[in-house]
């Protein structure tokens, strides 16, 4: 960090190699030195600090939060050994110094803290420091070595300016690090180096007079002789809790100071020696040495050593000893036993080791470190002497070792027994290395069958995509042929280049059970594919040994444990873990019983049940019976557990291998106490609020709950921790891969999936290698240096009356993580991930109420607190309503706080420090913005200026101690250098970002695809993404990962990091999409479609327009500004229709309207859906067919295509509707249309890379309905089906790499594919099941068959969905749906089976001689009057219906919210019973028809894709369509209607409404050619002269460049040089130059000029601005640049500001504007205001709004466009007039306040001081981007004008 001397940076490091850095003292206020050396342990800085090992030195801790729980009592003693403190490893704090990067300050939080760490360290006299990048520092130790180091104070204040000024930068005052080295010393304390080690540190630390201590009388161990049995503890630096151990094992010890002659002094009534840990360089302590040579040559009793004592056995056996370069000290170092073979995670701390090399003979190495290969201990092999380098009593660390203790204490118990023991080796448990392999031998497979999840739903999302396909990999570099079973065809696992063959077939016992028939694997797992696959694996357990094949990881009877509730809990009860106090049931009876011994509040859980599915809190009887019918409807047993709502949750993720080695890779706090489904929380990454005795208290239990159910591979274990105590509940244990584990791999950057494969194999953990660090082993536990929060991201909007509260089931559809140095800055990342229109943590308007919101979580939760923080609530009042722990509401408190301090500056105020502090905390650019009242461009500027960039850290799993190989990467302002250098220039392709209702998965697919494209082609390559369920953001697939945010701020830094050679951002969805046009405008390289086409077809004007132009239909729209027009235009285009807001994914807030009043209600609630974008009406085309195209484009030209067919007819959403390829109902006429309109539309569009296009077709008619110039959904499916990857070719087309167009595909005559919906209903209690425009599916399976109706049948039984055996109810709204579907129901009669119908619809079955049993559905208050056989409810709760077809009629009328039709109560009943239900009537119809067909779905060539090199594949001609002719006008039959050919253009009264969009279609040719070829050769051959008799930039260069762009030549004349210089007339030059040109550009400061220069001129002319009449050409383009920023002109309200008297560009554009419906406001000086002539013009019209000598905020506030003028100095007489008025009007970015979001800033330019320079950042400044659109226009007028 730069010393800045700012008066914040009161402390300086200093270390011997010259480096500095600064930061705030939080410890005493004084300076020191030592040795610099760090450590990783992410808990336990008490235990830490007070180690006596770390004498003298200063402590870097590598975990950047530091202090958050505070410090126990310094007071409080132990219970065992009354005189030692209770919770510390020595009386004082041993450290000198401490270094950390961030510091929790007064805000801690913990049961047992009394104190800060700050208060501690200066009660103790101990300086600290925070601010500092540690990782930095690590990184220098590591390199360089432990070195010498010194905190110094700073003596003297500093007083200095730091303002940014004015928004530009005061650089003198912003300098960093230009103060010379001399400078920073003058302000600091001078202090003379410390070497500790050349100091006797031991004779500090140890113990003065010997001292005994006794164990408690009942565990007390007696010696034959009748006294106690004693140890003798040489005291070398001990820490208490190795005493503890001792003593706890009921021996008593005699702790002797370091120099004590033991042998001598301490007689012989000793039976074991003990010698401590303890500080500094073995070598000083011969003394020590001699006493321990002395007493093993007596061999009198066993001898112990830990750490130092290890070191000064070996040198007393006659080993030396040496100083490592940066010692090991963290808590999560890996040391195999060489007995045993087995391997530990150890606490450690040490800078000096044993060399192994020097061991006498005798002497054997106990443990190696399995890092770094130094020793880690010795044993002797002929006596019962041993020792080890770690410190198995731990405190702080992990307790895996605690068992030497044991080992020693029994070996003394040996030696009492018998003396033949000493003269024997130490015996050690766990068996021999040898044994122990032959115990677990690898297993032997040669073909495994790896089983995946299925559809997406809630609860069992992408994170399967992700670990399958790392399972995947892992086999593979085994060497292993690879199956998979998953019908998820948008998932990568199921693409090329993963397993070897694909089975698309439903993850179910019996397509199972047909793949192991037909494939005879020798493996099988299925811990890789969810609950769907675990489900599969208990189905056939007892198949699969008579089927020959192996359960490879967990055991089967294992997960069956875990999953029924009730063995498991008995099974913690076997090792005495405890479980929540529980009872099952398996009726509502016995659960009433069973909730009378446990007592209310209770949690109801469903067995077998995937994301706490059919689980709720009851709080009374009621509650407890409704939930129980629902659970017992879902499960065959539900279990009642006691409540702990209030708890913290704590996570861990626990790996074990089959020979017992065990780790937890991660552990997680759940930011929302107990109560919220662990997917429905808050997740923080590792935990913040534990202390070392909880965390390793709950890291134990994990590992013996995991040992004891001999897991294999991975699992998750979930705890409810006490926050007052250390009481804990184990919650659930999941023996599989889960949400959490993908999660805590993108964590931790561990790949846990890939581990668990190869453990699944029987290879133990410490024989797999480290893929981040490619050097150490995967048998460690990660330490992170840095924080990750993961939010979940919930659309409970898309659903109609679903509940928005959060509790034990999961709502959940995705979730994104976020990575940060302190906690403030990640969780403000993860707000802005999970939706860009969040800003961060800050207050909302949402619609709730504080206090409901608090008590009663929903996904609004967090912007509740917000909101309670703003208006003044206390975290202890936030506390008791919410119970999240207070540490974490302290923090958002600070932001909180912090944010009312921002909200008092701006940009000329704010200061630099404060500027970074709030990058620091996480603040966006955006944010900052809002609060200083300026734009996101502005404050980037300022930054940039102010050198506050953003620094590039590693995740490389180990805290920086070792070198890394990770491209695993995330950006912080938490640091002062980068872990990378940048010299690739990589491709960047942004991701998809959430996983929501429509961005799903199969975006992941694209953006691996295109990543994998670009790295076979050679191409280096950046991977932006925040989502941890995904392909993408796992660590091996492109050449860099950045796991952070899509948005312009993180995506700008990135590029300008990485130099990047260009960006994709068609991959990803919407996401990128949305920024694409703020990038390209940030001179961002966007590679394939230029993002002003993206915009052309997302906006719906200009879509529009295009689509008329090329001749393609599209239904009828209208734009909607007042409900009067609105109502008008569906009277005229008729019901129904649909209205929409633009620029949206997944039809977020679509409705079909069928009627004026359901128009009326709608328009309430959709107004304010997207208040940049404007809502629309379209009409909507009753049973139309809908039909998908994908396509890939290169330069316009069409190069493949796929086309699919809707099931369902156009009204449902594409994403919910069944998808045919290739179509079977599509007539070939219609196909042939859709091809053409495709192709028209691609080169309409210029798109390079791929599109997607959806239409209707009703009777051959084709129509458009929307476009995606991006991939879409449906690109994988068509892919797969094919073999065509179309996104490899749209990746090279992108990048410009030779593709072949049409390349041959796999289509066969007996091959179709359907694509079906995986809907989560079931999970969203309350919503109502039925498809409309609105999506709602969360995931997608496709099945393959001969027929589409045995494709559907397959995909149907995949999406989970049961086939009806014997009753069917219907219900069917409409007439229309009656007679449709007749024939179907008699075919259902046909097949026998019963039938059963409500109402109407039974009375309609039975007029046309088909039985049925008529069911009625009562009120809910009627229904104890009605017959169970009558009760259409009883027989859905009681499980007799097996197919409910519900086809609701169209809402024509819309009900008051809180109705509930009796359809949607019997649709929501038959989802909560789990009865297979159908609303859509084809849906029906294709079940119906598929049912009849009696397919026996056995497995076929179409069911699966082998992924061999192929042979000879041939393409099918039948889906390729020739290439039609367009038939839409070409540029020279446009040009042909010129209505101005030859003419003169002298004013704006010469263009028509149609003369103006004649020449907008030019334009827009214009620009499609320029962007296509540079120049065209429309105007080769000619010339145009152009005459400036004013000063001229913009008009007179972009005539010259639009004349050149045009194929033509230019002769410029200007004043200067003209002959009127010697008197010659206008008309003489015009003549003259008639002569030589075939047009002329004139531009005069005489009104009268063109009138002269038309009269005598033989070619035409074109005004270039004649005095201050009129500026025709500027008119024109003006009305462009409105049309292209905005879309469309009409309805807009244009605002002109500054001089309107003197102003032509004003005048013209008025007129010009009579052409259409706008408003328009003046607002001038009182001096300037604008000619009678043209107000009357505006006025006559009807267009004047208002008229003003002010720019109020009310005007800015209603203006579109804010059109500015400069005051022109030349039109005044006086100079004293023109300053009077000059800066009347300054634009800035405090008036730009109150402007729409998507206002435009206009300005003919030049510009003076009228738009202040900060705007030009703001994206909507528009006046550079007129001149584009300028040269676009006159290019289009030369041709109209001079074409031949």
């Amino acid at each position: 960090m730069a010393y800045q001397r700012d008066e914040d940076q009161n402390m300086a490091l200093e270390l011997k190699d010259g480096h500095v850095c600064f930061g705030q003292s939080f410890g005493a206020d004084k300076s020191i030195a030592g040795e610099l050396v760090f450590q990783t342990g992410m808990i336990g800085y008490p235990e830490s600090i007070t180690d006596p090992s770390y004498r003298g030195q200063i402590l870097v801790m590598t975990f950047p939060l530091v202090g958050n729980y505070g410090v126990p009592s310094r007071e409080e003693r132990d219970s065992l050994l009354e005189d030692l403190p209770a919770y510390f490893e020595a009386k004082e704090i041993h450290i000198a110094g401490l270094v950390v990067a961030a510091y929790a300050g007064d805000e801690f939080s913990h049961h047992l803290a009394t104190s800060s760490l700050g208060a501690w360290l200066k009660e103790q006299g101990v300086p600290a420091i925070t601010g500092v990048d540690t990782r930095a520092l690590t990184k220098r130790i590591r390199n360089e070595g432990s070195m010498l180091g010194r905190l110094l104070r700073r003596t003297t204040p500093w007083p200095i300016s730091k303002e940014l000024t004015n928004g530009a930068v005061n650089t003198q005052a912003l300098t960093d690090g230009a103060l010379a080295d001399f400078d920073w010393r003058s302000d600091f304390e001078e202090l003379e180096w410390v070497d500790p080690n050349t100091k006797n540190l031991v004779a500090e630390v140890s113990i003065k007079e010997p001292k005994l201590y006794s164990p408690a009388p009942t565990t007390a161990l007696q010696h034959p002789s009748g006294r106690p049995v004693r140890v003798l503890c040489v005291d070398v630096g001990l820490k208490y809790n190795q005493l503890r151990c001792l003593v706890r094992r009921g021996v008593e010890v005699l702790v002797v100071p370091w120099d004590y002659d033991f042998p001598k002094l301490a007689g012989k009534d000793y039976d074991g020696l003990f010698i401590s840990n303890g500080p500094g360089d073995p070598a000083m302590m011969e003394s020590t040495v001699r006493h321990i040579k002395a007493a093993m040559g007596e061999a009198r009793t066993p001898i112990f050593g830990i750490c130092l004592g290890h070191q000064l056995l070996a040198r007393a056996a006659g080993a030396e000893t040496l100083k490592m370069k940066f010692g090991n000290r963290g808590h999560n170092i890996p040391c195999t036993s060489l007995i045993s073979g087995r391997c530990h995670i150890t606490s450690q701390n040490h800078g000096y080791a044993v060399d192994a090399k020097t061991l006498p003979q005798g002497w054997k190495e106990l443990f190696v470190n399995a890092n770094d290969g130094s020793n880690e201990g010795i044993r002797h092999v002929g006596r019962p002497y041993f020792s080890v380098q770690f410190h198995p009593e731990h405190a702080p660390g992990p307790r895996d070792t605690e068992f030497l203790f044991d080992v020693f204490i029994d070996t003394i118990k040996k030696t009492i027994d018998s003396s033949k023991v000493l003269s024997q080796p130490v015996e050690f448990p766990e068996g021999t290395a040898e044994e122990n392999k032959k115990m677990t031998p690898r297993v032997n497979v040669k073909k495994v069958l790896v089983l995946g999840s299925g559809g997406l739903s809630i609860g069992q999302a992408g994170e399967f995509d992700y670990s399958g396909s790392q399972a995947i990999k892992a086999l593979k570099q085994e060497g292993i042929y690879t199956i998979l079973i998953n019908p998820n065809i948008a998932t990568i696992q199921t693409s090329k280049g993963l397993a070897d063959k694909v089975y698309f077939l439903p993850v179910n016992a019996e397509f199972v059970r047909k793949v192991i028939q037909q494939e005879r694997p020798d493996g099988i797992y299925v811990t890789f594919g969810g609950q769907t696959a675990l489900q599969v694996g208990i189905q056939l357990k007892d198949e699969f040994e008579g089927l020959g094949i192996k359960v490879l990881g967990t055991p089967i009877e294992t997960i069956i444990t875990t999953e029924d509730r009730e063995l498991f809990a008995r099974s913690m009860e076997s090792i005495g873990e405890k479980c929540a106090k529980s009872a099952s049931a398996s009726s509502v009876d016995e659960a009433m019983r069973a909730v009378k011994d446990i007592g209310f509040p209770v949690i109801v859980r469903a067995a077998y049940a995937l994301g706490g599915l059919g689980s709720g809190f009851a709080e009374d009887e009621a509650q407890l019976l409704d939930l129980c019918n629902k659970a017992l409807a879902a499960s065959p047993q539900v279990l009642i557990e006691r409540s702990m709502k209030g708890w913290k949750e704590i996570e861990y993720e626990v790996v074990r291998d089959a020979r017992d080695n065990c780790i937890t890779v991660c552990n997680m706090e759940n930011f929302d106490p107990l109560g919220i489904h662990t997917g429905d929380s808050i997740v923080v990454a590792p935990s913040q609020t534990l202390s070392d005795e909880d965390y390793n208290m709950l890291r134990t239990t994990a590992v013996n709950v995991i040992r004891h159910l001999g897991v294999v591979g991975e699992c998750n274990i979930q705890y409810a921790l006490n926050p007052f105590s250390r009481e804990y509940c184990i919650i659930e244990v999941n023996a599989r891969l889960s949400r959490s584990s993908a999660l805590a791999s993108k964590a931790t950057g561990y790949p846990l999936a890939f581990v668990a494969a190869k453990l699944g194999l029987n290879i133990p953990l410490n024989e797999i290698r480290n893929s981040v660090t490619q050097e150490t082993s995967a048998c460690f536990e990660p330490s992170l240096d840095y924080v990750v929060v993961k939010i979940p991201r919930w659309d409970l909007k898309k659903f109609l009356r679903v509940s928005t509260l959060l509790g034990s089931s999961m709502k959940s559809v995705g979730e994104v993580m976020s990575i940060g140095r302190t906690f403030e800055e990640a969780i403000q990342k993860a707000i802005r991930a999970i939706d860009p229109h969040n800003p961060g943590f800050s207050a909302t308007t949402a619609l709730m109420q504080i206090d409901e919101e608090l008590q009663t979580p929903s996904d609004q939760r967090l912007f509740a607190i917000a909101n309670a923080m703003k208006a003044g609530y206390s975290v202890d009042k936030i506390w008791e309503m919410t119970r999240i722990d207070k540490w974490f509401l302290s923090r958002l408190k600070d932001l909180s706080n912090f944010e009312k301090l921002m909200s008092t500056y701006n940009t000329s105020s704010i200061t630099k420090p404060l500027i970074r502090r709030a990058k620091e905390l996480g603040y966006s650019d955006s944010q900052l913005a809002a609060f200083w009242g300026s734009a996101e461009g502005a404050v980037r500027h300022a930054r940039l200026s102010a050198g506050i960039t953003p620094v590039v850290k590693q995740i490389d799993t180990v805290a920086a101690e070792f070198p890394a190989k990770t491209n695993y990467l995330y950006l912080t302002y938490n640091g002062a250098e980068h872990d990378v250098t940048f010299e690739d220039r990589g491709i960047m392709v942004l991701g998809s970002g959430v996983y929501r209702i429509g961005s799903s998965v199969e975006f992941d697919w694209c953006s691996v695809r295109a990543i994998r494209t670009l790295r076979e082609q050679g191409f280096k390559t950046v991977m932006v993404n925040y989502n941890p369920e995904t392909v993408s953001t796992d660590y091996d697939e492109a050449d860099r990962l950045y796991f952070e945010n899509i948005s312009l701020e993180t995506v700008l830094d990135i590029y300008a990091m990485e130099n990047s050679g260009g960006v994709i951002i068609s991959m990803g969805g919407q996401t990128p999409n949305n920024i694409a046009l703020k990038l390209h405008r940030q001179h961002v390289k966007i590679l394939g479609t230029s993002p002003e086409m993206i915009d052309t077809a997302e906006n719906r004007y200009k879509f529009s327009r295009m689509l008329d132009r090329i001749s393609v239909d599209q239904p009828a729209w209208k734009e909607l500004t007042s409900i009067e027009e609105a109502t008008e235009f569906c009277e005229k285009v008729s019901y129904p229709v649909l209205v929409r807001p633009s620029y949206v994914l997944s039809g977020a807030a679509m409705n079909t309207v069928y009627s004026r009043d359901d128009l009326a209600n709608y328009l309430k609630q959709a107004v304010d859906v997207s208040r940049d974008h404007p809502v629309v009406i379209t009409k909507y085309i009753e049973n139309a067919k809908e039909i998908e195209m994908d396509a890939v484009a290169l330069n316009g030209d069409m190069i493949h295509h796929y086309i699919s067919e809707h099931v369902e007819n156009a009204g449902v959403h594409s994403g919910d509707a069944t998808l045919i390829l290739p179509p079977q109902d599509l007539d070939q006429e219609t196909v042939k249309r859709i091809t053409e309109a495709t192709r028209k539309i691609g080169n309409a569009l210029n798109v390079t890379g791929p599109f997607n296009i959806q239409f209707i077709a009703k009777d051959n008619e084709i129509k458009v309905i929307e476009c995606n110039v991006r991939a879409s959904r449906s690109f994988p499916f068509v892919s797969k089906v094919t073999g065509v990857d179309l996104i490899e070719m749209a990746t090279k087309a992108m990048v410009g790499i030779e593709v072949k167009p049409y390349q041959p595909d796999n289509i066969r005559p007996d091959l179709v594919a359907v694509k079906v919906p995986q809907f989560s209903f079931s999970r969203l209690s309350g919503a109502d099941p039925v498809l409309g425009v609105e999506m709602a599916s969360t995931g997608e399976v496709a099945c393959f068959g001969r027929t589409k109706y045995e494709a559907y049948l397959k995909g149907l039984i995949a999406t989970g969905f049961k086939l009806p055996n014997k009753n069917i109810l219907l219900s069917i709204g409409s007439f229309k749906d009656k007679v449709e579907m007749l024939p179907s129901i008699q075919s259902l009669d046909k097949m026998g089976f019963k039938l059963f119908a409500t109402a109407g619809t039974a009375d309609y079955i039975q007029e046309h001689g088909i039985n049925c049993k008529f069911l009625e559905v009562l009120a809910s208050g009627d229904q104890d009057e009605q017959k169970p056989e009558y009760s259409l409810t009883q027989h859905l709760s009681n499980n007799l219906i097996d197919l409910y077809i519900n086809l609701p009629s169209s809402n024509r009328f819309r009900r008051p919210a809180n109705y509930m039709s009796r359809g949607y109560r019997t649709r929501r009943m038959a989802v909560d019973y789990q009865t297979p239900l159908v609303t859509n009537v084809k849906n029906a119809k294709i079940l119906i028809e598929a049912l009849a067909r009696h397919y026996d779905l056995e497995i076929g060539k179409n069911d699966f894709q082998e992924f061999f090199p192929a042979h000879g594949t041939q393409g099918d001609s039948s889906i390729e369509t020739s290439r039609g002719v367009n038939q839409s006008m070409s540029l020279t039959q446009l040009l042909a209607r010129s209505p101005f050919k030859g003419k003169h253009i002298t004013s704006v009264r010469q263009f028509s409404r149609a003369d103006l969009h004649l020449l907008f279609t030019i334009a827009q040719e214009m620009r499609l050619g320029a962007q296509r070829q540079g120049c065209l050769d429309v105007l080769k051959g000619r010339v145009l002269c152009t005459m400036f008799f004013e000063p001229s930039t913009r008009t007179s260069g972009s005539f010259d460049a639009a004349m050149k762009r045009l194929g033509g030549q230019v002769v410029v004349v200007n004043e200067l040089v003209s002959s009127t210089q010697k008197g010659e007339t206008i008309a003489d030059s015009i003549r003259t130059l008639g002569c030589y040109g075939d047009a002329i550009v004139l531009r005069h400061p005489s009104e009268e000029s063109i009138d002269i220069a038309t009269k005598f001129s033989e070619v035409p002319i074109i005004n270039a601005g004649n005095g201050s009449r009129e500026h025709p050409t500027q008119a024109i383009l003006d009305i462009f640049t409105i049309r292209e920023e905005l879309g469309t002109v009409n309805g807009l309200t244009i605002t002109f500001v500054g001089d309107l008297k003197y102003g032509r560009t004003v005048h013209s554009l008025c007129e010009l504007l009579s052409h259409y419906d706008v408003t328009i406001n003046l607002v001038s000086p009182d001096s300037l205001p604008i000619p009678a002539t043209v107000l009357e013009g505006v006025q006559s019209r009807g267009q004047l709004g208002t008229i003003s000598n002010d720019l109020t905020p009310d005007i800015v506030a209603q203006s579109d466009v804010l059109y500015c003028t400069r005051v022109q100095k030349e039109r005044f007489a006086d100079i004293a007039s023109y300053e009077r008025v000059k800066d009347s009007f300054v634009v800035d970015n405090k008036l730009l306040k109150n402007a729409k979001a998507s206002m435009v800033v206009m300005h003919p330019l030049p510009r003076n001081n009228e738009i202040h320079e900060e705007v030009d950042f703001d994206p909507r400044a528009a006046y550079f981007r007129q001149m584009k659109y300028g040269l676009y226009t006159r290019m289009a007028l030369l041709a109209m004008v001079m074409a031949p």
